[in-house]
């Protein structure tokens, strides 16, 4: 399954940038733990001053200029952030007086932390894996439906108007953070429209279990074995747990299309990966 997560990963946010947001996520993840299902609010808070750092050039500008003492950018974050959390405080005034190579990257770490704390929120309630199946499952509703699509994009129509479209569709029927995400995704166009938003939350949904994600499409049905065999093969070839996330379409050419992040992988290389391994073993 591909997605288009160069906003919101420290994968992609390199060298100084993604070191910076490295150092965030360690001291920010102890915060969401003990904060539990109450991460949520934090996460709520934090897409909020991404909202306003993606607003204001001049406070971007200000906060992420090295030459300010960081004392003076931690005083701003004081002031702008008044009535937050202290805990989302003190992760914004030590974000600010990080190194920022871009000035839009401190806005997307503040936007992957605020995704990490919704999440966080599910994961304390053991509906981690819930919330990532639910995203999953809308993105293949919509693949059909191209006009509901462009209706969830769309930039002229009004936040209102694209929230209630949102709740229309899922409200009641999935997780209050799958509903929370849908929201963020289709209020959160400035990067990205709402079904590749959805994927790239469901990509940090998977981080957060250690796990990669594997878009499979087969062209019947697999056995519980055969699922089993599969993980098996691609968590001892990239060397980490693997969530598979599948797809039955019949028109699929050798009967199965494997894809993790940029790898595609068809039948005949899955063979190979397993022979490899058991002349390894043997």
């Amino acid at each position: 399954m591909t997605t288009d997560a160069t906003s919101t990963t420290n994968a992609v946010m390199r060298g100084e940038s993604g070191a910076s947001l490295a150092s965030a996520q360690e001291r920010f993840e102890p915060v969401l733990v003990a904060a539990g299902a109450d991460a949520k609010l934090l996460g709520e808070q934090l897409f909020a001053l991404s909202d306003a750092l993606d607003g204001s050039g001049g406070l971007r500008r200000t906060l992420t200029d090295p030459s300010l003492p960081a004392e003076a950018k931690a005083a701003v974050v004081r002031q702008l952030l008044g009535a937050f959390d202290d805990r989302v405080r003190d992760l914004a005034e030590s974000l600010v007086a990080l190194r920022w190579a871009q000035e839009p990257d401190l806005g997307h770490a503040v936007e992957h932390l605020a995704l990490e704390g919704v999440l966080a929120s599910a994961q304390a309630r053991e509906a981690l894996v819930t919330v990532e199946d639910e995203l999953f499952r809308i993105t293949r509703l919509l693949s059909g439906q191209r006009e509901l699509r462009t209706a969830l994009s769309d930039p002229q129509a009004t936040v209102d108007n694209r929230i209630a479209l949102v709740d229309r569709l899922f409200e009641g029927k999935v997780d209050d953070v799958t509903l929370l995400l849908a929201h963020r995704a289709t209020t959160n166009l400035r990067h990205r429209r709402f079904v590749p938003n959805l994927l790239a939350y469901s990509d940090i949904a998977a981080e957060r279990r250690r796990r990669l994600v594997a878009g499979v499409t087969s062209a019947v049905d697999l056995t519980p074995v055969q699922l089993d065999r599969l993980a098996g093969i691609l968590e001892r070839a990239y060397g980490r747990p693997v969530q598979l996330n599948v797809t039955v379409d019949s028109a699929v050419l050798g009967g199965l299309r494997v894809q993790v992040g940029a790898d595609v992988i068809d039948s005949t290389m899955l063979s190979r990966l397993a022979d490899a391994r058991r002349r390894l073993v043997s």
